[in-house]
């Protein structure tokens, strides 16, 4: 027969079991407030506006981690300022619930593009990498450029009367090089929405453009715009017959899409680690694969870690690009 005192130091070291059990943070919780993340609803912001590639790939997400999470997720557009809207959004909400949701490409040239940045690099910490978009370089069908090569002859025989656009700003930067490297002139056309120059791509206003493949598509599919080569390191199993732009033989088209999610300064490793494992997850389900790699996003999701050495060798990429424009970063 089990002793009265044996009985209650057995309830008193259960309960301390469970008092240490309740107590002790999991890697959902986030450390300053012990309490599960998310404690309210989620916002994404997009530096970009509806239709484009990233926007896509961060509703099907949204929608997945809104039931995963238990809380709303929300998709914020926030276009224009060279994507400085939307990163000031994200910093000056001091909020671990609202994220930067974009391609790396839209602010790893704003030591290139500006002398001075309303924001300091620190303010936001990489949290996981999601995929690799396709970058396109698209003409308008009735130019008559099937080719990178037939194209640099069109802008060679009307020097600075063909029009180009891209929205993104190490995008801008690596077509500028381009141009510089094979001796073209074109003049470009700023925009605010990518959705605005395709419309104007289709039309034959500009002659070329250069950004993610999801948002020409629908002008691909109507016979309205061409896609005449591809950026990315690598060839594009979904889109088997455009070439990259190495293999086209012009090494100065090279620049790999990066899009990933990243948060406010101080945001705990723990949440990130726990965010990024979640992404990991809803990436690996074959209709998020489908239907991503359908509208030209390779789903490529890594943890903080990964996402952090990908920014840096894009960085390193957009330096030399600056090396060969003659520009230098801003300190």
């Amino acid at each position: 027969m089990r002793s009265p005192r044996r009985s209650m130091l057995t309830l008193i070291l259960c309960g301390f079991a469970a008092l240490v059990s309740t107590a002790a943070p999991s890697p959902a919780q986030t450390p300053a407030s012990g309490q599960t993340w998310p404690q309210h609803p989620v916002k994404f912001v997009i530096p970009l506006g509806p239709g484009s590639g990233v926007d896509i790939t961060a509703r099907v997400f949204a929608d997945k981690l809104s039931a995963k999470w238990g809380q709303p997720v929300i998709v914020e557009n926030r276009p224009g300022g060279d994507a400085f809207i939307a990163i000031m959004a994200v910093i000056g909400a001091r909020d671990d619930h609202v994220l930067l949701f974009a391609p790396a490409s839209t602010f790893t040239a704003h030591s290139l593009l500006h002398e001075k940045l309303p924001y300091d690099i620190k303010d936001l910490v990489p949290i996981a990498r999601v995929t690799n978009t396709l970058i396109a370089l698209g003409v308008p069908t009735a130019l008559g450029a099937g080719t990178i090569k037939e194209l640099a002859a069109k802008i060679k025989a009307a020097p600075g009367k063909l029009n180009y656009a891209s929205v993104t700003g190490a995008n801008d930067l690596m077509w500028a090089a381009f141009l510089k490297t094979e001796k073209l002139d074109m003049a470009k056309v700023p925009y605010k929405d990518p959705v605005t120059a395709i419309n104007d791509l289709s039309e034959g206003r500009i002659q070329a453009f250069v950004g993610a493949y999801a948002i020409m598509r629908p002008r691909v599919l109507a016979g309205k715009v061409k896609v005449i080569a591809l950026t990315n390191l690598q060839h594009a199993a979904a889109l088997p017959d455009i070439p990259t732009g190495r293999e086209a033989g012009y090494k100065s088209l090279e620049f790999d899409g990066l899009v990933g999610l990243l948060g406010p300064r101080n945001m705990p490793l723990a949440v990130r680690d726990r965010i990024a494992a979640d992404i990991r997850t809803i990436a690996a389900e074959p209709d998020v694969v489908a239907r991503l790699s359908a509208t030209g996003q390779v789903v490529n999701p890594g943890s903080p870690a990964e996402f952090a050495a990908a920014l840096a060798d894009q960085r390193a990429a957009v330096a030399a690009i600056g090396e060969i424009l003659g520009i230098k970063p801003a300190q």
